[in-house]
């Protein structure tokens, strides 16, 4: 906010503008400037009048966001003193506002719960609440929604509240939690019909079941408990009302995962779900699909609390199969979403057996999954309609996907090549329709990889069954067909006559590859050159990507052995082609795709022809540096490191290697020096990264003797902050690599030099690298990220423990201690056992374990 203090008739005209503004590019400027006032410190004041004005509700819904924004992400902007007014003012906003929205509501109640955590001086605040509110009815919904917030922003990830507070909150949480169970039974009691009320109880319920702090003696005779039940079972339930009895089931089963702790709960839950056998049944005869899918969600989550019992016992007391036979009831509904629901049960079920490998147990269990496999390839079946080859990226197409995955996945239970002899027999025997034909060559193809092709007489028959397929079959059985023949790839090999073009063609001659692939290459060429003759002429622009495509594939799978000495056969056409590719890439360099097309192409023709392809390394790396100046794509960043990894090993190229490197380079950081440049491009990011890891890889000396290391070291640091996988995971693995070149003694004559190279960039950079690194994992990075982070530390130490040792020290003096609410985040004693863990790590993953215990308490 440049201009000091904004009014309130300006906000609120803003505000006006973002909701009713008919015009979407005024629209866009209000959201741009509210979200500017947001980050800004004027916030604070300007939401707090905005709802103590309560004019309409947007402006008090913009208003309770932002408090609830600035709470959860710059709580530190506010001095310790003002913490109780704010406390204070946000309760009297809740009160006046109850009436207004309930969107409104569930904002403040985020805010008062944020605050909760954060604010280390309000001790006992469900007590405080609960005191204050309980007796007033008109204040009880604002209040349950309050204590339904507080436990879900206890792991919440915008908070970053550390896990020493976390723990004094859980502990403090637990301790008052049969006060408010004990309200919630009163409140469920006195709601009678009021459904809304009831919605809210099991939510806030679910809520406290979800944290794990519910006494479970206390829980398993609770009047509630029997409410939930009676309200799933009954026939009259609203949608609304079942969606959140369901909810709250789910979240109590989730929360005795550990049953052996929860007995006396776990037997109420257990019995409790068993009596909706009938309730799922009335459903399925009333077509109401919410219901069905809830009830599933429920026999789901059953199973998958049960699972160790079901395979260490199985029929016995909580090991009851039951559980198994309501999924299967599922499984025979004929929505496929409603059996999607119960896969990952059935995912871990498989990985139980499998670990176990007791062949009595996987007798006990063979049925159940013949069963479900059954309806899975019933579920599998197109609409006898369709048209055209299977989807494979719409929402049927993926549950097909995750189907094939979990047949491989259980298909050892039942044996692979008794289910495919079955399946194939169904066919052989049977004339069925087109679509149910389909589905069981679906089914085949996920376990045909997992049968031995040994001599194995039905895979050769299936083969030549479907080589033989009739013109007249239907698209979508032909397609799955030859995904089929994919699987079977070992047969094939023992059975060449049935191959298909590309892989013909590597196993011709060598004089022969030429000409063939002359010829099966002049066609997408031809191509390529009419359309660039027509773009010409008419000055519009058409598509050539599926040559391109088809240029691809054919360099893709043309991998002659070429030995020593002979010249590779592909190398001629590969330079004839050359400049069609090159004018193609000129003629289309501002578009993207087309231009990440030219890069695959170029690609995989440089990988068939490897060494052979020299003679293009100068005008391609031109051209790609000329165009890359003007538009930079990042697809020429991941193409340069193909280029180094054929030829940066070759002495005659690593200099102009070296000169691509460093033009492409300079683009590239300013697009990053941008504002959330880093952010904004992580494909460039990623890419970059790809690049400069392959030239430590190949030439590292000629990297680190360069005047650009520099500049690329600086940006890797500034890159380690950045929360994407790909990116971050590139960025890391670059550091790693270029540390350890100077780490390992490879024998080779330049290991002296990288070393002393080395160690003149950690002493240059080590103690910023190393205080990022630490800060990043505390304050940016997800916790799947760390890994990749410990490797780096692990090789800066094994370079040089003692200097490491320090710059750690230095960077942990520098953490802060408290918590903007004045609660502790790290003490003296976890700081030093840190230290020492790390210092005195012997692997790698100590250093790893070390790392996730230590970022817990910034999380």
């Amino acid at each position: 906010m440049e201009g000091g203090k904004p009014t309130l008739p300006l906000v609120y005209q803003a505000v006006q503008a973002l909701y009713h503004d008919p015009d979407p590019a005024g629209k866009e400027r209000a959201s741009v400037w509210l979200g500017e006032l947001q980050r800004s410190m004027y916030a604070w004041e300007i939401s707090d009048q905005l709802l103590q004005l309560k004019q309409d509700v947007e402006s008090c819904y913009f208003a309770a966001q932002t408090m609830k924004m600035k709470i959860q992400t710059s709580f530190y902007e506010l001095p310790p003193e003002t913490h109780t007014s704010l406390r204070d003012s946000l309760l009297s906003h809740i009160q006046n506002l109850k009436e207004l929205s309930p969107i409104i509501v569930t904002q403040l109640a985020l805010a008062i719960a944020d605050l909760a955590l954060q604010m280390a001086s309000w001790k006992g605040c469900v007590h405080t609440l609960i005191e204050k509110y309980s007796n007033d009815v008109s204040s009880m919904p604002f209040l349950i929604e309050i204590l339904t917030v507080l436990p879900e922003e206890v792991h919440s990830r915008s908070l970053r509240i550390g896990a020493n507070r976390r723990t004094e909150i859980i502990e403090d949480l637990a301790y008052y939690s049969t006060t408010v169970v004990t309200l919630l039974v009163t409140c469920a009691e006195k709601s009678g019909h009021d459904e809304k009320m009831l919605i809210k109880v099991f939510r806030c319920l679910g809520s406290w079941f979800n944290l794990g702090v519910l006494d479970n003696n206390f829980m398993a005779s609770n009047q509630l408990l029997m409410i939930l039940f009676q309200v799933l079972q009954r026939d009259e339930t609203s949608t609304n009302l079942h969606e959140a009895a369901s909810d709250c089931v789910c979240s109590a089963l989730y929360g005795i995962e550990n049953v052996a702790i929860h007995m006396p709960l776990a037997m109420q839950l257990f019995q409790g779900v068993l009596s909706l056998e009938t309730a799922y049944h009335m459903a399925v005869a009333r077509e109401d699909l919410d219901k069905v899918l809830n009830y599933c969600r429920i026999f789901t989550e059953l199973s998958e609390t049960f699972l160790e019992m079901t395979v260490r016992t199985p029929g016995q007391g909580m090991g009851d199969l039951r559980t198994l036979e309501l999924l299967l009831i599922c499984a025979g509904h004929p929505q496929y979403e409603v059996v999607e629901i119960s896969f990952n049960f059935w995912y871990r079920l498989g990985e139980n057996l499998y670990k176990m490998n007791d062949p009595a147990l996987h007798r006990v269990f063979k049925p159940y999954i013949q069963r479900l496999l059954h309806s899975l390839a019933r579920h599998c079946q197109l609409d006898p309609d369709h048209e055209g080859v299977p989807e494979d990226t719409d929402d049927f197409g993926e549950f097909r996907m995750r189907v094939s995955d979990l047949v491989k996945d259980v298909i050892f239970l039942v044996g692979s090549m008794e289910c495919f002899s079955q399946l194939y027999s169904t066919l052989k025997e049977g004339n069925p329709p087109w679509e149910v034909t389909e589905a069981v060559l679906f089914i085949m193809a996920a376990i045909a990889k997992s049968i031995d092709p040994e001599n194995n007489p039905t895979l050769t028959e299936v083969l030549e069954q479907v080589v033989l397929l009739p013109e007249t079959v239907h698209i979508a059985v032909r397609y799955t067909s030859i995904e089929l023949v994919g699987e079977m790839s070992e047969v094939i090999d023992r059975n060449p006559c049935m191959l298909g073009t590309a892989l013909v063609l590597a196993r011709l001659p060598l004089e022969k590859i030429a000409e063939c692939l002359n010829d099966l290459c002049a066609v997408q060429v031809m191509a390529l050159r009419k359309l660039l003759a027509q773009d010409s002429s008419s000055g519009k622009s058409s598509d050539p990507t599926v040559w391109l495509d088809r240029l691809a594939v054919i360099f893709r799978h043309t991998n002659p052995i070429v030995e020593n000495g002979q010249t590779h056969p592909c190398q001629k056409v590969i330079q004839e082609i050359w400049p069609v590719l090159s004018e193609t890439l000129n003629a289309h360099q501002s578009d993207n795709r087309i231009v990440e097309r030219c890069c695959r192409c170029l690609r995989f023709a440089v990988r068939c022809v490897g060494k052979g392809s020299a003679s293009l390394l100068q005008p391609l790396v031109t051209q790609m540096v000329s165009v890359y100046q003007v538009y930079p794509h990042s697809c020429f960043l991941y193409l340069g490191s193909i280029l180094v990894d054929e030829y940066g090993m070759e002495e005659g190229c690593r200099q102009g290697l070296l000169d691509m490197l460093q033009a492409l380079c300079m683009p590239t950081f300013q697009l990053l020096e941008q504002p959330n440049g880093l952010r904004n491009h992580p494909d460039t990011v990623d890419d970059l990264f790809r690049l400069v890891t392959r030239f430590v890889q190949r030439s590292p000396v000629t990297l680190l003797s360069s005047s650009i290391i520099v500049h690329i070291i600086q940006c890797a640091i500034a890159a380690t902050t950045l929360d994407h996988r790909d990116a971050n995971c590139s960025v890391m693995k670059f550091i790693r690599d270029l540390i350890h070149t100077g780490v390992t003694n490879d024998h080779e004559d330049d290991f002296e030099m990288r070393k002393r190279l080395i160690g003149h960039v950690m002493e240059q950079h080590g103690q910023q690298l190393v205080t990022q690194l630490i800060n990043t994992c505390c304050f940016c990075l997800p916790p799947y990220t760390l890994p990749d982070v410990a490797e780096v530390l692990w090789e800066i130490m094994v370079f040089d423990r003692p200097t490491f040792c320090r710059w750690l020290e230095t960077t942990l003096k520098g953490l802060p201690k408290e918590t903007a609410g004045g609660a502790l985040s790290v003490t003296h004693k976890q700081l030093t056992d840190f230290h020492k863990q790390v210092t005195s790590a012997e692997e790698c993953k100590q250093v790893c374990w070390a790392i996730r215990e230590f970022t817990r308490l910034y999380r």
